[in-house]
C-alpha cells in the first residue's frame, strides 16, 4: 500500500511539474478588462494591480502583475510535499492498531500537541479567508479573529481535561459512556459529519484556488488532484502523520506570517497611528466602501467612507449578527470534533491542559498578524485588485506577499509568494487531515465498529474500516469543494462553528457535568441543535437571492440614468457599471434562492444566537421528559474519571 501511495504522489508531482513547465513556456494572456464577469479570474493570468479609474495616488505600479513563477514555486512546493511524504512513510510503520490510527497511541507530548492544535486551528480560512475578509470588509473581518482566539478559554476551562479523561477516540465515546450507546453513537456520528463537511468545504476551496496559483491548472482539476493527495496522507499515516504535519505547518505558517507582517508594518514606519491613518485616507478603500460595499453610485456629502471601513457593520449589518457570530465562534470550538480528538493523543490530563495553553499563545500571536495582513492588503494591494482575482477575497494575503517582496526586488516577490503558497498548501493539508480523520472515526469507530459490529471487530478490521471511510469522506469533500468555488472560506468555517456550538457543545457539557443527563437529552440536543443551525443558514442572507441582486442593480441604474437625464456625461467606468447593472437586473429579476425564496426568512448571517439556546433547551427538555435512573447512577463514575483520568488506559485498550 505504501508503494502505491508513493507512486500516486510521484505521478501527481511529475504531472504538475510538466504542466507548470508548459505554462511557463506559454505567454500568459491578459486578464479580461470587462467588469461584467461574476466569476473569479484565473489566478495565473497577468492582472493589473488595481482596477481602472482608481485614484492614482494610491495605485500600485502598473507593471506589477499577480502571477506565481513556476520556476520558484514548484521547487518549494515539492520540498514541502517531500517532507510531509517522509512523515507519512515514517508514521505508516508506527500505525498498527486503532489507537495508533485515531490517537497516535496517546504518545504525543503537551507541547507537541499544542503546536498540532494550533496547526489544526490555523486553517486556510484563517490565513486566506480572514485576511481577505478584513481586506474587503475591515473591522467585521477582524471579528472572526477575535472570536476564534477567545474560544480557547472555553476549551481550556470546560472540555480539555474532562474530554481527555472520559473519551477514547471520538465525540461518540464521550456521549455514550452513560447512555444507550448505539443510538447515541449514530446521531453523534451524523453531527460530526455535518460539522466536518462545512469545515472541509472551506479547506477544499482554499486548496483549489492555491493550486490554480501554484501551477495554473483549472480549479476542478486542482480540487481532484489535491483531494487525492491529502486523503492519501490520512489513509496511510493516521493520527501520527496528521500530528507531525500540523506541527511542521504551524511553524512554517508563523514564520511566513511574521515576516510578511514586519514588511507591512515597515511601510507605516512601525507606527500604529500611521497604519490606521493610511487605511482611513486610502482613495482605493474609500471608493471600495462607497461603490462595492455600500453600493452608493455617487458619494454622499460629508460621509467618511475611509473611517467607515474601520467600523463594524459592513459585512455583519446588525449588532445581533456580531453577537451571534461571537457566540458561535467562542462556543463552537469546544464542540469541533477534530479539536476534541486532539486531547485523546496526550498521555496525561496535565499534558492536555498544557497543550491548550501552548496553542492559545501561538494562535493569539497568529491572529494579530492576520489582522495586519488583511489591512495591509487593503492599503497596498487595494480591495479592487483583490476582488478582480477572487471575489471572495481569498488571495489577498498572497497578493500582498508578492507586492511587499516585489518592492524589494521582483525575485524576492516571487520567492515570498511561492513560500506562502506552499505554506498555505501545507496548512490545508494539515487541517483536512484532521477533519477527514474525525469524520472517518465517527463513521468507522462509532457506526461500523460499535453499532453495526456491536464492538466485536479486531484491530485489523478497525483500521481497514477507518481507511476506507477516510477515502469516502475525501471523495465527498472533493465534490463539495468543486461546487463551492465562489464562497469565502472564512464564512463557511463560521457556519461549521455554528453547527458545532448548537449541537455538539450542549450535549458534551451536560453529559460531563449534569447528573440527570441521559440518552434522550443527547439525541434531542444533537438533532435539534444541528438541524436548527443548518436550516437557519439555508434561509438566511448567506444564500443568494436573485431579486435582491436585481434590486441592487436597479438602484445603480436609477442613479446613473438620473445623472444622464440631468445632462451629465458618464465616464468609461460609470458606463461599464450601468451596462453591468442592466445585465444583472435582467438576469436576476425573476429568480429565487436555492430554497425557492425571494428574500431571507432569517435576518442574521450567523444562526448561533438562536440555534445555540435551541440546542441547550432541546437537550434539557428531552432529558426531563424521558428520565433514566441508570444514567444518573453512572454519573459518579464519569465524574471521578473526568477529574482523575482513572480508566483512561483501559479505555484505549480494546
Amino acid at each position: 500500500m505504501k508503494r502505491t501511495f508513493i507512486a500516486l504522489c510521484l505521478a501527481i508531482f511529475l504531472g504538475s511539474v510538466a504542466y507548470a513547465a508548459e505554462s511557463a513556456a506559454t505567454p500568459a494572456t491578459a486578464a479580461p478588462t470587462s467588469t461584467t464577469s461574476s466569476s473569479p479570474a484565473a489566478t495565473t493570468a497577468v492582472m493589473p494591480a488595481a482596477t481602472q479609474n482608481t485614484p492614482e495616488a494610491n495605485t500600485p505600479a502598473p507593471d506589477r502583475t499577480f502571477k506565481a513563477n513556476p520556476m520558484v514555486t514548484i521547487p518549494i512546493f515539492l520540498i514541502i510535499i517531500g517532507v510531509t511524504m517522509a512523515v507519512v512513510v515514517w508514521s505508516a510503520k508506527k500505525t498498527k492498531s486503532a489507537a495508533d490510527f485515531y490517537a497516535a497511541g496517546g504518545g504525543i507530548t503537551g507541547t507537541q500537541n499544542g503546536w498540532a492544535i494550533a496547526g489544526d486551528y490555523m486553517s486556510a480560512a484563517s490565513f486566506l479567508g480572514i485576511s481577505g475578509m478584513i481586506a474587503l470588509y475591515g473591522y467585521d473581518g477582524f471579528m472572526y479573529s477575535v472570536g476564534w482566539l477567545v474560544a480557547y478559554i472555553t476549551v481550556l476551562l470546560i472540555v480539555a481535561e474532562p474530554c481527555r479523561n472520559a473519551g477514547k477516540y471520538t465525540l461518540g465515546d464521550i456521549l455514550s459512556f452513560r447512555t444507550e450507546p448505539k443510538p447515541v453513537r449514530a446521531v453523534a456520528a451524523l453531527s460530526t459529519v455535518a460539522v466536518s463537511t462545512f469545515y472541509l468545504t472551506a479547506q477544499m476551496v482554499g486548496a483549489g484556488k492555491l493550486m490554480q496559483l501554484l501551477i495554473g491548472i483549472p480549479y476542478k482539476t486542482a480540487i481532484i488532484g489535491v483531494g487525492i493527495l491529502m486523503v492519501g496522507y490520512v489513509v496511510f499515516g493516521g493520527m501520527t502523520a496528521t500530528t507531525w504535519v500540523q506541527i511542521i505547518k504551524a511553524g512554517l505558517l508563523m514564520s511566513g506570517a511574521t515576516l510578511l507582517s514586519i514588511l507591512v508594518a515597515a511601510k507605516s514606519g512601525f507606527s500604529p497611528f500611521q497604519f490606521f491613518n493610511d487605511i482611513a485616507t486610502s482613495p482605493n478603500i474609500i471608493e471600495h466602501v462607497q461603490k462595492t460595499v455600500l453600493k452608493d453610485p455617487l458619494p454622499m456629502p460629508g460621509f467618511d467612507y475611509g473611517q467607515r471601513f474601520l467600523e463594524p457593520g459592513l459585512f455583519l449589518k446588525a449588532p445581533l449578527d456580531q453577537i451571534s457570530l461571537g457566540m458561535a465562534l467562542v462556543l463552537g470550538t469546544a464542540g469541533m470534533p477534530h479539536i476534541l480528538m486532539r486531547f485523546f493523543t496526550v498521555p496525561t490530563a496535565q499534558a492536555a491542559r498544557k497543550s491548550v495553553i501552548v496553542a492559545m499563545f501561538i494562535i493569539g500571536t497568529f491572529y494579530i498578524l492576520t489582522t495586519l495582513l488583511g489591512f495591509g492588503a487593503a492599503i497596498h494591494v487595494t480591495p479592487q485588485a483583490v476582488m478582480k482575482v477572487d471575489k471572495g477575497g481569498n488571495m489577498a494575503a498572497m497578493m500582498l506577499a508578492q507586492q511587499m517582496g516585489g518592492d524589494i526586488s521582483p525575485f524576492i516577490g516571487d520567492l515570498l509568494l511561492a513560500f506562502l503558497c506552499a505554506v498555505a498548501f501545507a496548512t490545508i493539508l494539515a487541517v483536512v487531515s484532521g477533519l477527514v480523520l474525525a469524520a472517518s472515526a465517527a463513521i468507522a469507530h462509532d457506526i461500523y465498529v460499535n453499532v453495526i459490529k456491536d464492538g466485536h471487530a479486531d484491530q485489523h478490521e478497525q483500521v481497514l474500516a477507518a481507511r476506507v471511510t477516510s477515502l469516502c469522506v475525501g471523495a465527498i469533500g472533493i465534490l463539495i469543494g468543486i461546487a463551492a468555488e465562489k464562497s469565502n472560506v472564512a464564512h463557511l468555517v463560521a457556519l461549521a462553528f455554528a453547527v458545532a456550538s448548537s449541537g455538539n457543545l450542549p450535549v458534551v457539557v451536560m453529559s460531563l457535568f449534569w447528573r440527570k443527563f441521559n440518552t434522550a437529552g443527547v439525541i434531542s440536543g444533537l438533532v435539534v441543535g444541528t438541524v436548527a443551525a443548518i436550516a437557519l443558514v439555508m434561509v438566511s442572507p448567506n444564500m443568494t437571492y436573485p431579486k435582491k441582486v436585481a434590486a441592487d442593480a436597479q438602484k445603480v441604474i436609477t442613479a446613473l440614468e438620473k445623472q444622464q437625464a440631468d445632462g451629465a456625461v458618464l465616464d468609461a467606468k460609470q458606463t461599464a457599471d450601468l451596462a453591468k447593472a442592466k445585465g444583472d437586473y435582467e438576469k436576476n429579476k425573476d429568480g429565487k434562492s436555492l430554497m425557492g425564496l425571494d428574500a431571507p426568512l432569517f435576518p442574521l448571517k450567523n444562526p448561533g444566537i438562536v440555534s445555540i439556546p435551541l440546542g441547550f433547551l432541546a437537550a434539557i427538555i428531552g432529558c426531563l421528559a424521558f428520565p433514566n435512573r441508570r444514567s444518573e447512577e453512572m454519573f459518579d463514575e464519569i465524574y471521578v474519571r473526568q477529574n482523575t483520568g482513572i480508566g483512561m488506559a483501559k479505555a484505549i485498550d480494546h
